[in-house]
């Protein structure tokens, strides 16, 4: 039969976007498929293709220097301000890529500065901040060169190699030479064009011969720390680029200077691009210029100037890729394609397309919204001056290389610029195509969004207040289905916008359908006494109304057409962070705090610093309920939908979500009044909140769907009072996390009552076995399902019983299925009979199947059953009983060793032993009284029977462990 179980409300960690980087050196293969990135002091590996984690690799608690990947991803060399150099052995797995830490040196006396790696993936070079460079074997892992020269940091190195023909040679001297000399200069032929760059913080640059072991060229020209260099084969060009504002191009012949070009900004990265006469050169001011090596001269046009935290700190570029790799200080990463330089150019070229902007954090997440009809788009305000639009979407289709163009879940989409300050908050309308923002420049912003044309553009840009905006809203009320403004939202924008700020005001916009027209307020109200934190507006279309929350501890409910203040909602002790209208549809409350219900006008939910939640109706401003829970302010509230049948009643409990300073996410009962579930994957504080609306359906598709519900409704199965089957719920946090959360109480409540109906057939299955005296499979079965008092009831009924002659419990069936028991049984089997030892009522019956256990298997078995566990040396079957045994043990249970329970049972042993031998001393006692007394009544030998009787008690049922201490 099947069992319903009582609903629990469940959510589960879905997806979850994480940074992959924070800042430090970056790396990539060969390929470009794999990305090195540096994640604090850990180290993450990401596949470009589709932004999966492949692997992360824990660190030495300092952070790191820097880092290196082999051409062909084999070896990944970390090294950290500990001084220790870690080089990771990579290989694939079914799950990513598996990390093995194959050796740590300590290659310097301080800190590695830079490293490079040569094309083969056998060398490595490493510069540290005492100016030594050392050439390390990768495999081996020792050094075979060490090069002294440098006076202070080495800043940059790079491997090449060269035609030893090509080069100047010094006039040969007449001094004969010897044969060792000859013989010395004869070998390895084949590595004599082996060279090693390296570049100094003094602006000397030194050229290594590795087949010669020393410097054949000091190269200076450079006022400031040399940043990078890089070599053309097909040019014969050392490039060089410093901080001096200057890049020069050295004739690997001569050693001399061929070109020197004013790029007239701090360099940071430079390289040649293979197969083209061009070299790149990215720094402070974040343009990415091209340069010809042969005009010496830029073919770029002119570009604009970044802000200086978009600075260019690296490009990362090989032969074989179709892009550029550029990081930058803001911790994003933008790949450029190269397509614009296939070919001759005869002019000058624009700057080369981004084809992909990855976000390595995402920063403080403080507001975001789904926007998009599909709403498979999220926008972000992360403490920045822009809104970051990443893509929802699981891309299913393959890619055709790291730089393809199509979106995974998680990929940036666009970004929108335009405020000159930190943005605080966001807010959508019912389509999702149109987005407002708010921020510190003291302006608020309207975005038209069209994903399906990839256009993203500001509308309206709304200028009045005095302080930063701190709320912004747009109307939630969606126009008549089949009208024009429902069919073509992007052609019809919101019709109101209202702002709160810091001033203390607020305002009503209303939006003109032209773009760029300069918007004045319909009407401006002093609000409250303090900042105003938040704005919401109801979701009625006839009598719109909004609310706004403030410091003031008062939330205020307002008439959106006429501006006056309609009611004002008093009780909390703290400042208000969040305010919500309950969406159409919401049931009424049917008891409240003071007596009263809910009504028709609906209810409001609140979020305070008081850390509570409150429920307020809206009919006499009162507060429904109050809910605490939270151990710091609560900074955002949301209402969850309610499940739906086709008629459009809704059923199912009042639910809603509040995110706080506490790093948690409450879920919350509005009728019962108590917490229905905590969601925990943050570690700091939640600022951001949304629950995912359904997609805007077209009117067929709203007819078909109405028509799939009328169908399926009278045999739809009840999943539970608060089941919603797809609710989606997402929240953002100060550490730089967004977590969805996917209701999984449908799914919950359905494994319950399975396991439920699975427990009653089992239960049902044992008693059969007991009753029909099927020893083992009733022994089996109540060690799998934990029963001990079943277990407990057969043992007793088993020693208790008719006896079996030459049994040890009084059953031979029972002797043999005790003689068959697996470690994992036989463990458990231990762990009751400790239990039931420590019982004077139940010890006859342990040490019963104790004293048999002992007889049937050996001492260093049972000595061994936890060691043997814990190494996982057991048979398939053995293990799925020790996964079932595992899941009804606590923590404290499984760490328990042999040692452990053979002390309990020997303690308790004891006990009862020393209480027997003191009952036969009382027995001993009063048999010589009745004697001396049936001696003096001239009795006969009635007491020697008792004598007999009295001495003969059953001293063998208590035994002694002293055969397995």
């Amino acid at each position: 039969m099947a069992l319903r179980a009582d609903t629990k409300t469940t959510f589960e960690p879905s997806r979850v976007i994480q940074p992959i980087y924070t800042g430090g050196s970056v790396a990539l293969s060969e390929d470009g498929k794999i990305l090195a990135t540096c994640l604090g002091e850990e180290v993450l590996l990401t596949n470009l293709e589709n932004g999966e984690h492949l692997a992360r690799i824990e660190g030495d608690g300092e952070p790191i220097t820097t880092l290196c990947l082999t051409p062909d991803a084999a070896y990944l060399i970390a090294c950290s301000r500990s001084l220790s150099m870690r080089i990771h052995a990579l290989r694939a797995s079914e799950d990513g890529m598996k990390a093995t830490l194959a050796r740590t040196v300590k290659p310097h006396t301080t800190p590695v500065v830079t490293s490079a790696i040569d094309s083969t993936s056998t060398l490595l070079a490493t510069g540290g901040a005492d100016g030594v460079v050392k050439v390390w074997d990768i495999r081996g892992g020792y050094t075979t060169h060490t090069f002294y020269g440098h006076s202070g940091i080495i800043s940059a190195l790079h491997f090449f190699q060269v035609d030893p023909s090509a080069e100047d040679k010094p006039a040969k001297s007449k001094k004969r030479k010897s044969r060792d000399t000859e013989q010395l200069e004869n070998e390895n032929e084949a590595t004599a064009g082996f060279r090693l760059a390296s570049g100094g913080e003094d602006g000397k640059i030194r050229i290594w011969d590795l087949h010669k072991r020393k410097s054949i060229s000091t190269l200076d020209s450079h006022a400031s720390v040399v940043r990078a260099l890089d070599y053309s084969a097909d040019l014969k060009v050392l490039l060089s680029a410093s901080r001096d504002k200057t890049a020069l191009l050295w004739d690997a012949r001569t050693w001399q200077v061929q070109s020197t070009i004013p790029v007239l900004e701090v360099v940071e990265s430079a390289g040649f691009i293979s197969g083209t006469p061009f070299f790149y050169t990215g720094g402070e001011t974040s343009r990415l210029r091209i340069w010809s090596a042969e005009s010496a001269s830029e073919v770029t046009k002119e570009q604009a100037p970044g802000a200086e935290t978009e600075a260019i700190v690296s490009v990362i570029f090989h032969a074989d890729l179709d892009f550029l790799l550029t990081v930058h200080a803001d911790q994003t990463l933008l790949l450029h394609s190269l397509d614009p330089l296939q070919g001759s150019i005869s002019t000058t070229i624009p700057p080369l397309p981004v084809l992909r902007r990855i976000s390595g954090t995402h920063d403080e997440v403080i507001d975001l919204a789904y926007v998009g009809s599909e709403r498979n788009i999220l926008a972000l305000a992360t403490n920045l001056e822009d809104i970051r639009l990443i893509s929802l979407d699981s891309n299913t289709q393959p890619q055709e290389g790291p730089a393809a163009a199509s979106p995974y879940f998680g990929a940036d989409l666009a970004v929108l610029k335009g405020h000159s300050d930190i943005i605080i908050t966001l807010d959508t309308d019912w389509s999702g195509h149109w987005l407002a923002t708010g921020a510190k420049d003291n302006t608020a912003k309207l975005w038209r969004l069209d994903p399906s044309n990839g256009s993203y553009e500001c509308h309206t840009t709304f200028t009045g207040h005095a302080e930063s905006i701190g709320a912004v809203a747009l109307p939630n009320a969606a126009p008549p289905v089949g009208s024009k403004e429902y069919n073509k939202p992007l052609d019809h924008p919101p019709k109101f916008l209202v702002t709160g700020s810091q001033d203390k005001t607020v305002k009503r916009w209303d939006i003109s359908t032209q773009s760029g027209k300069a918007p004045k307020a319909a009407y401006t109200r002093k609000a409250h006494d303090k900042d105003i934190n938040a704005i919401e507006t109801s979701y009625s279309s006839q009598s719109p109304l909004f609310a706004s929350a403030s410091q003031d501890r008062t939330v205020k409910i307002w008439d959106v057409e006429t501006g006056e203040a309609i009611g004002v909602l008093r009780g909390h002790k703290r400042g208000v962070w969040s305010v919500a209208f309950s969406p159409p549809g919401t049931p009424a409350l049917t008891t409240s705090e003071s007596g009263s219900a809910s009504s028709a006008k609906g209810m409001v939910v609140t979020g305070s610093g008081d850390k509570t939640v409150r429920i307020w109706n809206l009919s006499d401003y009162s507060c429904l309920r109050t809910f605490e829970g939270h151990v710091n302010s609560v900074l955002k509230v949301v209402w969850l939908p309610t499940q739906r049948q086709a008629t459009g009643k809704a059923k199912g409990a009042v639910q809603m979500a509040s995110a706080a300073g506490d790093g948690l996410v409450k879920v919350w009962d509005a009728q019962e009044g108590e917490c229905a579930a905590t969601l925990d994957n943050h570690i700091d504080r939640v600022w951001a909140l949304a629950v995912k609306p359904a997609p805007v359906l077209s009117v067929d598709e709203q007819k078909k769907q109405q028509g799939q519900d009328a169908e399926t409704v009278d045999g739809e199965e009840d999943v539970g009072e608060a089941g919603h089957s797809s609710l989606e719920l997402v929240s953002g946090s100060a550490d730089s996390t967004l977590t969805f959360w996917t209701d999984t109480t449908a799914t919950t409540a359905m494994q319950v009552t399975t396991q439920a109906t699975a427990r009653i057939e089992q239960d049902q299955e044992l008693q059969n076995h007991i009753r029909a005296a099927n020893y083992r499979e009733a022994i089996v079965l109540a060690l799998q399902l934990n029963h001990p008092k079943r277990l407990l009831d057969l043992s007793s009924a088993v020693v208790n019983g008719p006896r079996d002659h030459g049994s040890f419990t009084g059953k031979k069936d029972v002797d043999d299925v005790l003689a068959s028991l697996n470690d994992n049984q036989l463990w458990s089997l231990l762990r009751r009979l400790r239990d039931w030892n420590a019982n004077a009522r139940t010890h006859n019956v342990a040490q019963h199947i104790l004293y048999a256990i002992l007889r049937l298997h050996p001492k260093e078995r049972i000595l061994n059953l936890r060691k043997r566990r814990r190494n996982g040396n057991m048979p398939d079957a053995d293990l799925t009983d020790a996964m079932a045994d595992l899941s009804t043990t606590d923590s404290a249970q499984s760490k328990e060793s042999v040692k452990d329970i053979i002390d309990a049972l020997r303690a308790y042993t004891e006990r009862h032993y020393a209480r027997l031998e003191k009952t036969a001393e009382e027995r001993f006692v009063l048999l010589w009284a009745l004697q001396q007394m049936d001696d003096v009544a001239g009795g006969g030998g009635e007491g020697l029977l008792l004598d007999g009787a009295v001495n003969g008690h059953r001293e063998d049922d208590v035994m002694m462990l002293d055969g397995v201490s």
